[in-house]
């Protein structure tokens, strides 16, 4: 057949199994080292020819099989990480927990297993053409094993499924093949479609792992107040009507409502929000949040299961699967010609013979998209990640050209978690600089991103931070220091009139039209008198402005999807150049407004960041979610962005064009080939030589058109680097 291509797939297959190899005894011989290192001595004094007979009597005594299953599994999963390229492989690894790395599910541990066997076999059957035919059918067991599932599918589609699918093809293809004796046409084709169905499962999406335990993080015991006594007891005891005990620096273990204490709580991991929340008596706080200081008593409303929390994991999992049945473009459109196939290989038939027939079954209208429609998914998957954007779920490039909705979420997404100072308001005699400098100081030891914000905007303006005599931390409202023989309180109202220092009207108006505007205010009084305020405004993204305008020249329609009210909602659009936006929308009600959009016939891209977009992420045609966002976000995601910012949005898009625009031309690859062998079946009496020749043909510009846009990518650099 063709030479060259069968010795590289030969000769990858036979390196990866030696890497493999070598991998799995270096593997084998750091554990025996490890649990013989109760004794150090002992050791380092085992030799290295003990090692090798302890590894050898191990192979003999162990299972074999289960050997060969993992080796064939670690091969096939390092040649197609290695395809997607090993900025993919570095992102993966930085967004998924130690668990979630060594989890292979069943079926891609099923599929790598299948892949194996079969390029073993196709090593088989090519040595046995070169050199000496009859070794060919020692390929037989093997290629029958592997060919199993595809004969399989092909019967429950027309058996269950009732149509005529690639499936079908396959049914009848490969067992006819085989039996005329060619098998290593036969194991050509089932290698190559078991690596394509592997390619599959390896780049489908993995987040239902981390959607059955949102909050896989909680502490295994908790502390509760047993009459007067605080007592630890398990996570899994705690029952609605319990009194918890949290402190700072500890996670909320249920949802409930506080009966004595004052904290600042963290909510971002469930709101988005990034300014922490004072919580008093009365308050309800949620499963997941963060006590960043205090200690509060928690009489339990929802635990378990009933969280908030757990009902958005819950809501995760029932949903998660309508992403499942989406099927690839390529699947469709080979499955879409398979009918015809069969049709005009029935017509070739009678006219024509068995050789007629079986030469236009060979032809394969459009069979060839089912390997290299992967192929360039994984050359584009790599090229995406060479831009800083991993892209989970490999299909959600042929779902980016049929966008035509963008919804951002506000905080987090389109503001940074820092804002800015924006003014200063003054009472009495002292200046803005010295306000500032005051305040600074006296938050220059806070982590927060309010306190983060004020100390930066001091160091703008050059201003030297005296130090702190004494700080005393009101937990949840502010902060009293000794500055310069001074009291310099800095908080927020509530903390300034449980320190009996009486707020003007005239601030308190200016409050409220700061938090009608979305801003943040923070009073900062010295003495006994309040001496100012600071005012805070969200941050923009950088280049947020210019996104906005190159996603409208796109003919996107772009909306803002936010739990503010409607005046700072408003006045953000505004600024951003957006017309659309939904306002006063709670996290439980995102995803109705995604499904409102998609039942006016919109496609939805969603982008957020925060567990509260979870279910508006998963909602979404399209999930988009960024770097540094939180856990759930980014593992229920299908794109993200791996730079934490939006630049590489435009990109994207772009990316996603030329990836369809590369999936046509492999379209024409697979058509023509098959086109030309029916025409020569019926006018120039093809036979089945021919139509595997021509299919072969056909399958060749398909990997190379599948590769053209990385190597061209690399020719590029390469020019580049000889010019510079």
């Amino acid at each position: 057949m063709f030479p060259v291509p069968l010795l590289v797939a030969a000769g990858g297959v036979l390196y990866g199994g030696l890497r493999a190899y070598q991998q799995w005894v270096s593997r084998e011989k750091r554990d025996l080292a490890s649990k013989g290192s109760a004794s150090s001595a002992l050791a380092t004094s085992i030799p290295s020819q003990a090692v090798n007979r302890t590894l050898m009597s191990r192979a003999v005594s162990g299972d074999l099989v289960g050997q060969f299953q993992r080796s064939a599994q670690q091969i096939v999963q390092r040649a197609v990480d290695q395809l997607a390229g090993s900025e993919r492989q570095s992102y993966q690894q930085d967004l998924a927990s130690p668990e979630e790395t060594a989890v292979i599910h069943a079926e891609e541990q099923q599929a790598n297993l299948y892949t194996g066997v079969a390029f073993a076999c196709l090593v088989v059957a090519s040595v046995g053409k070169l050199f000496y035919p009859p070794l060919m059918v020692l390929s037989l067991p093997g290629l029958l094993y592997t060919a199993y599932p595809f004969v399989k599918s092909g019967i429950d589609d027309l058996r269950i499924k009732r149509k005529v699918t690639a499936s079908t093809l396959d049914l009848v293809s490969i067992p006819t093949v085989i039996l005329m004796g060619n098998f290593f046409a036969a194991s050509l084709a089932v290698a190559l479609l078991s690596l394509s169905q592997a390619v599959l499962k390896r780049t489908e999406e993995r987040s239902m792992r981390s959607m059955v335990n949102v909050f896989g993080r909680q502490p295994a015991k908790v502390w509760a107040l047993v009459g007067d006594t605080e007592v630890e007891i398990l996570f899994t005891d705690v029952r609605a009507g319990d009194v918890l005990v949290v402190a700072a620096g500890q996670m909320v273990p249920a949802d409930g409502v506080i009966v004595r204490g004052d904290a600042s709580v963290d909510q971002r991991m469930l709101t988005g929000e990034s300014q922490p929340s004072e919580k008093m008596l009365g308050d309800e706080v949620f499963a997941g949040s963060i006590l960043l200081a205090g200690r509060v008593w928690v009489e339990v409303k929802r635990a378990g299961e009933a969280t908030v929390a757990a009902q958005i994991g819950e809501i995760l999992t029932e949903t998660a699967a309508f992403k499942q049945t989406f099927e690839s473009r390529s699947q469709q459109l080979s499955d879409r010609w398979s009918l015809p196939t069969l049709a005009v290989a029935g017509v070739a038939l009678p006219l024509y013979g068995v050789g007629g027939s079986i030469a236009v079954l060979l032809s394969s209208l459009g069979y060839n998209l089912r390997i290299v429609g992967p192929l360039s998914m994984l050359n584009f998957l790599r090229l995406a990640a060479q831009q800083g954007v991993l892209v989970k779920e490999a299909r959600a490039l042929e779902l980016l050209p049929q966008i035509d909705t963008v919804v951002f979420d506000k905080t987090g997404t389109l503001t940074l978690e820092q804002p800015r100072v924006v003014q200063i308001h003054l009472c009495g005699e002292w200046g803005a600089d010295e306000l500032l400098r005051c305040a600074a100081a006296a938050e220059s030891r806070q982590s927060h991103p309010i306190a983060r914000a004020i100390v930066e905007a001091a160091q703008e303006r050059g201003l030297a931070l005296p130090s702190i005599a004494e700080a005393r931390y009101e937990v949840g409202y502010g902060i009293k220091v000794g500055l310069e023989e001074r009291v310099v309180r800095v908080g927020s109202e509530r903390f300034l009139q449980k320190e009996q220092i009486e707020v003007p009207a005239v601030v308190s108006e200016l409050r409220s039209s700061a938090h009608a505007l979305g801003h943040s205010w923070v009073l900062v009084a010295v003495d006994d008198q309040v001496a100012g305020a600071i005012e805070l405004a969200p941050t923009l993204r950088p280049g947020a402005r210019q996104i906005i305008e190159s996603l409208h020249g796109r003919g996107l329609s772009l909306y803002i999807l936010s739990g503010d009210q409607e005046q700072p909602t408003r006045h953000l659009a505004q600024l951003l150049g957006i017309e659309q936006y939904f306002a006063n929308t709670l996290p439980e009600h995102k995803a109705d407004k995604v499904r409102q959009l998609q039942a006016a016939g919109r496609r939805v891209c969603f982008i957020g960041d925060g567990i509260n977009d979870a279910i508006a992420l998963q909602q979404a045609d399209l999930s988009i979610s960024l770097r540094g966002a939180s856990t759930i976000a980014t593992d229920t995601a299908q794109i993200v962005l791996m730079d934490g910012a939006l630049d590489q949005l435009v990109d994207l898009f772009a990316l996603a064009e030329r990836y369809k625009r590369n999936m046509r031309s492999n379209y024409v690859a697979s058509m023509a080939p098959g086109l030309a062998v029916i025409g020569g079946v019926f006018l120039l009496h093809f036979g089945v030589v021919t139509s595997i020749m021509l299919y072969n043909v056909g399958l060749i510009g398909g990997v190379v058109n599948s590769m053209w846009p990385l190597l061209r990518r690399k020719f590029s650099k390469e020019n580049r680097t000889h010019s510079g």
